[in-house]
């Protein structure tokens, strides 16, 4: 399942830093606005604890992690929706990922660019949202123009149409992102009009507070954002050094939590196998029926699924093995409608 987090922001807010720490590579950090122009994509591994317990469970060859694509999308100013700096790279970029982490800049330091020359978290994030609502204003005023000129016809699907694009067109308007409009929708013909829109703030949000203080409090405005705090300046840092090194100097790396939080901000939750040759977690999205979660290995696990064994990771672990975890009764087998939770161990039946 190949889906992507942006990671966005004003330029030198420490967004490149950011993806280096995430995926080790080489990237181009200089201090100065536009350093990256060409998207920097990379597939970092979700931290997760289960699967070395359960690699250890079963004497386990191999262990396969499950994975986020980053994207490092070019820095925006204010006025990229008209063109301004490398604006239209920006929206087409941002426009092709699933989720975007917003790296704001709070900490203080004069000898690094501020692009409007002063730290104002709030503004800056305000700048962003802006340029993203009044590129989607234009793509709905696009939408409306075509839409209008069919509903002349009496064409009732043209009618609806436009009724929701009023109705977004209103919120953006009002200089509030269309997720909220969106999300409510419950007319799967409704949801299928936004999704076809592509609108840029109907993406999952996640903003990355760049601190030089982790514990510091933050104000209550950025407080009550979905966020995580990093000092990316000792993300880097921690690049170089061993964990042995890095606890010798008391750091501590928060990119754990930033990762796992991109992996729910997309919509998905992992399933494991587990064997002596290989104990790997599987994505799936969110909800999955069990035919679906086999999809994940193989299209036939879909197609020609019979059942699932299936039994959470704490259980088998508890139980020791699979016989006693099945004399015990942890073991259900599940049919067609049962939704996969985040943490099973499945066999699939075929």
């Amino acid at each position: 399942m190949s889906l992507r987090v942006g990671i966005v922001g004003l330029p030198n807010v420490g967004k490149s830093t950011l993806f280096k720490a995430l995926t080790r590579k080489a990237v181009d950090i200089n201090n100065y606005p536009f350093c990256t122009i060409e998207p920097n994509i990379g597939i970092v591994e979700v931290p997760d604890g289960r699967l070395g317990k359960l690699a250890a469970f079963s004497q386990t060859k191999k262990i396969v992690p499950a994975v986020v694509e980053f994207v490092d999308i070019a820095g925006l100013v204010k006025g990229a929706s008209e063109g301004e700096g490398l604006g239209n790279k920006f929206l087409a970029n941002i426009r092709e990922v699933d989720a975007i982490i917003e790296v704001v800049r709070v900490f203080q330091n004069d000898e690094i660019i501020h692009v409007h020359n002063k730290i104002d978290p709030l503004s800056d994030i305000e700048v962003i949202n802006t340029e993203l609502i009044l590129a989607d204003l234009e793509t709905v005023a696009k939408r409306k123009l075509k839409t209008a000129k069919e509903t002349r016809t009496g064409n009732k699907e043209a009618i609806a149409e436009l009724a929701l694009l009023e109705k977004i067109g209103s919120e953006l308007e009002a200089g509030r992102l269309a997720r909220g409009v969106v999300s409510a929708l419950v007319d799967e013909a409704e949801r299928g009009i936004a999704r076809g829109l592509q609108l840029l703030t109907t993406k999952p949000f996640l903003y990355a507070y760049n601190v030089s203080d982790i514990d510091a409090a933050l104000p209550s405005a950025l407080e009550e954002k979905p966020h995580v705090k990093l000092d990316i300046k000792i993300e880097e840092e921690l690049i170089d050094l061993s964990p042995e090194e890095a606890a010798e100097m008391g750091l501590v790396s928060h990119l754990p939590d930033l990762i796992r939080r991109a992996y729910t901000l997309l919509g998905l939750m992992t399933y494991f196998t587990t064997g002596e040759m290989e104990t790997r977690a599987w994505t799936i999205r969110q909800g999955s029926t069990a035919p679906e979660a086999g999809a994940a290995i193989h299209g036939d696990f879909e197609e020609k699924f019979i059942r699932a064994e299936v039994i959470h990771w704490e259980k088998l672990l508890e139980a020791g093995s699979y016989a006693i975890a099945r004399e015990r009764g942890w073991v259900q087998l599940e049919g067609k409608e049962y939704i996969v939770q985040d943490g099973d161990v499945i066999v699939f039946k075929v």
